[in-house]
């Protein structure tokens, strides 16, 4: 455990609610308001243990793992997904709202060195793996140096990205050399002019170019994320599986999700099981693979191929009890939860010269405020949230 945390406690457990950290989004471009960040240490400092059970839970199982990374139901956050930028050179129909979003003005969002200070603080904590995502992470210019500057953080275990691919190919072996580990690339269809049309933008070719450079050069395997809509691409699903035969990929169909400005209606979500009926009627000797505890996936691999594939089933059935994940944004803003719109703004903290012990003790309140699960598929669509493209994924 780290040293903030051992001292946290023999202190106290922040408690799972407090006034005005966080409030809801109001709209797609309204941000979460914060107090003054002594006003709100104070206001922690005055809290006793929670009868909820989470000051109990930590205080018998907080060694090894940071009591402020940990919440009241006992999930232990070691993944951290930071986006780089609120910005993409595409306009995915799921992502970005037809209108477009009002982008945050460029001095709201974290410098390199912002980014570098809060990944080294969570890393402390007990973090190992760190997520880059957008918008777009690889159009942020200094995109390799900064996965240059966490690759040198101890403790760390792996640096991943999520990208649409359409940069890939010409910045990966730089991105290897700086120490990126694993690589997700977005690619709903494999037919170029539907691909035009989810994206309102050109480039096939340049994604399909970016995933055979990331198999040359030893990613394995190269995840490729696919949004299946009814209407849409699910009559591709067996062509993507058979993308996996000749290549070390792990396509993964992920279940539409509600976002604001992405139109969700349930009648194009396609549930996992539709899917895995639909495969299984073609390949019935598909074989179940296992999985870890923390995994959001459920995978499964035709035999002899060399890849496999996976269902992100976020709506139909959700994960949320081995969640391991927190999210900042690019403004700075720490979600606990993907579907959650509670946020609290650790950029305003840290540029208000809150210390190290400080800022891991507001981190351990929103921790500890996470719920136990989303509020279901239904509700969501109903709650106002960021957009796709201004939460990170």
């Amino acid at each position: 455990m780290s040293a903030t945390g051992a001292a946290f406690l023999t202190k106290q457990v922040p408690n799972v609610g407090f006034p005005g950290a966080s409030k809801a989004v109001q709209s797609s471009q309204t941000k979460p308001q914060v107090p003054e960040t002594e006003h709100f240490l104070r206001w922690i400092e005055n809290q006793e243990l929670q009868s909820s059970g989470r000051g109990h839970f930590l205080l018998e199982h907080a060694a090894p793992f940071s009591a402020f990374l940990t919440d009241s139901f006992g999930r232990q956050h070691n993944y951290l997904r930071i986006s780089l930028t609120e910005k993409c050179n595409l306009r995915c129909q799921y992502c970005m709202p037809e209108e477009g979003v009002q982008l945050t003005p460029k001095s709201e969002l974290l410098t390199a060195q912002e980014i570098i200070t809060l990944a080294k603080l969570f890393v402390k904590e007990g973090v190992e793996k760190i997520r880059l995502t957008g918008g777009e992470p690889l159009i942020r210019p200094d995109v390799v140096d900064i996965v240059g500057q966490l690759n040198k953080l101890e403790g760390l275990k792996n640096i991943a990205v999520t990208t649409n691919g359409i940069n890939l190919a010409r910045l990966l072996p730089r991105l290897k050399e700086a120490g990126l580990n694993a690589v997700n690339i977005s690619l709903d269809t494999l037919v170029p002019a539907k691909f035009e049309f989810i994206v309102r933008r050109k480039g096939f070719h340049k994604v399909m170019e970016g995933i055979h450079k990331a198999t040359e050069l030893g990613y394995h395997p190269v995840k490729v994320n696919c949004v299946v809509m009814r209407g849409f691409n699910e009559d591709e699903l067996l062509d993507f599986v058979d993308f996996t035969k000749d290549l070390p990929l792990d396509v993964r169909f992920i279940e539409y999700m509600p976002f604001d400005g992405n139109k969700w209606n349930f009648k194009k979500m396609v549930s996992y099981k539709e899917m895995l009926d639909t495969i299984k009627q073609r390949w019935p000797e598909l074989e179940k693979l296992p999985c870890e505890a923390s995994s959001t996936a459920k995978s499964y691999k035709v035999p002899h191929f060399q890849g496999q594939i996976s269902f992100i089933t976020s709506m139909s059935e959700h994960f949320c009890g081995s969640c391991n994940r927190l999210r900042i944004t690019a403004d700075g803003n720490l979600k606990v939860c993907l579907f959650g719109n509670s946020e609290v703004s650790l950029r305003d903290h840290l540029r208000s010269g809150a210390s190290e012990e400080q800022l891991v003790q507001i981190i351990g309140a929103a921790v500890g405020r996470k719920k136990k699960q989303h509020a279901g598929m239904f509700n969501i669509s109903r709650m106002k949230n960021r957009p796709m493209i201004l939460i990170g994924g």
